[in-house]
């Protein structure tokens, strides 16, 4: 279907179909979040679904993004939860969807251009390369990739089976196959799995069919919050990026039409109001773009259909029951390619800016960002604790902001 129809045009059945494979283009992703964190995977269907809809209220119904769980909170929600517990981590959520807010009022007052001084290419895509390697370790731990591995283990076999299914899915599927590699790359692992005996149904046998997701309320202190918190300046600019595709595939400019600041403020009380239900943040799906590139159909209708859907099936408790069946090794695989994605994304913020790293400032900045982040750096300041990723972004903005820019001949003494 490559011909754009209004949504007069589209049928109830069509709305169905196209509301699912919005669902199928998100699910993995959105499950992949919690199941890492140790949140409710239940929940954040529950979360993403309503969080869209609130999205689509606040935006007028004009933009059609679908929000899902993510990445960037990965590591700072298992730091907190491992610090302070999961009901920390959650209030970490709540408060990085008022800093959205706040970031949202100071777009309609000022416009945009200071964030490009604030957060240029060059602290961005050193610090997404941060996200990815940051997660490495937790990737190859699941796969089961650690000393003494071999593959007579069946978790091993899971994980690179999952990782080939995977790697395959993300060079060489076409079409809407091409939007959902890493659900294709669970399934087929899952499948595997059940053949090397590593799958326990009885949580499936045992759930009902239906019944409330485990909803779980936030809990704050400021130590949490100074982990979670300095991510959102990441996140946000994730949010700008997306925006700006999505208007290019639909041919609608969403930032002055109904403005960015509206945008990002849909997103950030979506991100407050996972954290309330237990949650993880949420963010604009660029899954959701490939699918509304593919098809061609851009319809505001459809994503919520598939928001619906979603909010539907987190009351599944079987479906719920099914997702935690999955074996860890699954998610392994899957993770080594898309946490390597994640940060060779990075890697092509950086080489489509035309970021120069014969200037010594770009390689300060991006050098003490990489060693801050994947090293995992802590810092206390009275009761704040900032460390990863948080204080990498920080300290790489703060080096932006103060460093002088010096021409390049002096710097080669020239």
């Amino acid at each position: 279907m490559n011909v754009k129809l209004n949504e007069r045009q589209l049928g109830i059945g069509q709305h169905f179909a196209l509301g699912v494979q919005h669902l199928f283009a998100m699910f993995g992703a959105t499950v992949l979040v919690p199941l890492l964190t140790g949140l409710d995977p239940a929940v954040a269907l529950f979360t993403s679904g309503t969080g869209t809809l609130i999205f689509q209220l606040i935006t007028k119904g004009m933009v059609p993004a679908y929000l899902g769980s993510s990445f960037a909170f990965i590591t700072p929600i298992i730091a907190v939860a491992g610090q302070y517990g999961l009901p920390y981590a959650l209030g970490g959520g709540v408060a990085v969807g008022i800093v959205y807010a706040v970031i949202a009022l100071v777009i309609a007052r000022l416009g945009t251009k200071w964030i490009d001084r604030v957060l240029p290419p060059v602290v961005i895509g050193s610090v997404i390369i941060v996200i990815g390697m940051g997660l490495a370790g937790t990737a190859v731990d699941m796969a089961g990739f650690v000393e003494g591995s071999s593959l007579a283990s069946p978790d091993v076999r899971v994980a690179l089976f999952t990782l080939l299914v995977t790697v395959i899915g993300t060079m060489f599927f076409k079409g809407f196959m091409a939007v959902i590699p890493i659900l294709i790359g669970i399934v087929a692992g899952y499948i595997f799995a059940i053949t090397q005996g590593i799958v326990d149904f009885s949580p499936v046998l045992e759930a009902a069919w239906f019944g409330l997701p485990k909803f779980m309320a936030p809990k704050f202190n400021l130590a949490a919050l100074s982990i979670i918190v300095p991510v959102a300046l990441v996140s946000i600019t994730e949010h700008l990026g997306d925006v700006m595709v999505i208007s290019k595939v639909t041919g609608h400019d969403y930032y002055h039409k109904p403005g960015l600041h509206r945008t990002l403020l849909g997103d950030g009380i979506a991100t407050s109001w996972a954290g309330l239900w237990g949650g993880p943040p949420n963010t604009t799906y660029g899954e959701n773009v490939g699918v509304l590139a593919i098809t061609g159909i851009h319809n505001v209708s459809v994503v919520r259909t598939a928001a619906i859907l979603a909010v539907v099936l987190s009351f599944v408790q079987k479906i719920g029951a099914l997702i935690s069946t999955i074996p860890t090794p699954v998610m392994g695989g899957v993770s080594i390619v898309l946490f390597g994605i994640i940060a060779a994304s990075g890697l092509r913020t950086l080489v489509e800016s035309g970021i120069d790293y014969g200037d010594k400032r770009n390689l300060v900045i991006s050098s003490v960002i990489l060693v801050l982040g994947i090293g995992g750096a802590e810092l206390s300041i009275g009761p704040f604790t900032l460390q990863g990723m948080g204080l990498a972004a920080l300290i790489g903005i703060l080096l932006n902001l103060f460093l002088p820019y010096v021409d390049k001949e002096k710097q080669t003494g020239k």
